[in-house]
């Protein structure tokens, strides 16, 4: 199945930062902004891919080191960044057979995929004028978080379930965002975005033998899964949206509006969840620090 290129609007004088945007879905994003004209950013753990990747990138790219697995890093971009940012796209993402820890003793999975990203996030939410897509999945649907065990320490570690409840804090963070974006007055629009079922370096690598087999034989292309993300960071969609391919139930070609789990949209788990996440990283909501939660 072929799709359509989303059609992208021209983005002269725009500024777009893309996560973890050295290969599959993240470049394949950021070569379409630069297709674009958009002033891209790539925010990479390892700047020498970065380089390689921004050497794609049509028109270039600027290379930024960021390691969403230390927060200090994370920090450092942050305080380096100068002028508007129209759209970030938390990209970056690992999934991890065995139980690893970020530099900051998380639980590598949710400190890389939510945690960092949520710090992130806030630190440069000033300089954001446009939008905040973060990368889900439909993985979510099957995913439960426990706020009194958040790092699922008390039950045997097992990649998928690990996996599952990042992304589904991934949908929590949009939709607890979003709800602050919109009590602070802010016009800046939080979204999700569902890539579908990718071939990129880490789904080869991830999950049993079936798993694998699904990748090897029915993924699409990053470019393919790319289209999602693209129609969130730029299309005319709802605020709080949740975007995804259009076939095969939500798992390959196009883009458009899909849905998602009750749990994703409880704003009180959602609530909960924030304000776990400022605990652990010490970093409030950017835009109002003393909003009342």
């Amino acid at each position: 199945m072929t799709s359509k290129p989303f059609p992208l609007p021209d983005l002269t004088g725009r500024t777009v930062v893309v996560t973890g945007a050295t290969s599959g879905i993240g470049l394949s994003t950021a070569r379409a902004f630069g297709a674009a004209h958009a002033r891209v950013v790539l925010a990479v753990r390892d700047p020498a891919k970065g380089a390689a990747a921004a050497a794609s990138i049509p028109g270039g790219a600027i290379v930024r080191a960021l390691d969403l697995a230390d927060l200090s890093s994370v920090r450092r971009f942050a305080d380096d960044w100068q002028g508007p940012i129209d759209v970030l796209v938390n990209n970056a993402g690992v999934s991890s057979p065995t139980r690893q820890r970020t530099t900051d003793g998380f639980e590598l999975q949710l400190g890389t995929n939510h945690l960092g990203p949520f710090a992130l996030t806030n630190l440069l939410l000033p300089h954001v004028t446009g939008r905040v897509v973060a990368l889900s999945s439909q993985a979510e649907r099957a995913a439960r978080i426990n706020l009194d065990d958040l790092f699922q320490e008390r039950t045997p570690y097992r990649e998928s379930r690990v996996y599952a409840a990042s992304k589904l804090a991934n949908l929590l963070f949009i939709t607890e965002l979003q709800r602050r974006l919109a009590a602070a007055g802010s016009a800046v629009l939080a979204a999700a975005a569902h890539p579908g079922l990718v071939a990129t370096d880490m789904t080869r690598g991830s999950g049993g033998t079936l798993s694998r087999l699904a990748v090897r034989y029915l993924a699409q292309s990053p470019e393919q899964g790319a289209l999602p993300v693209l129609f969130a960071a730029t299309a005319d969609i709802p605020p709080g949206a949740f975007t995804g391919p259009e076939h095969a139930l939500h798992m390959r070609g196009g883009a458009e509006l899909i849905g998602r789990s009750k749990r994703s949209r409880d704003p009180e788990l959602a609530r909960r969840l924030w304000i776990a996440s400022e605990k652990l990283t010490g970093v409030t909501f950017g835009l109002h620090a003393d909003m009342e939660k």
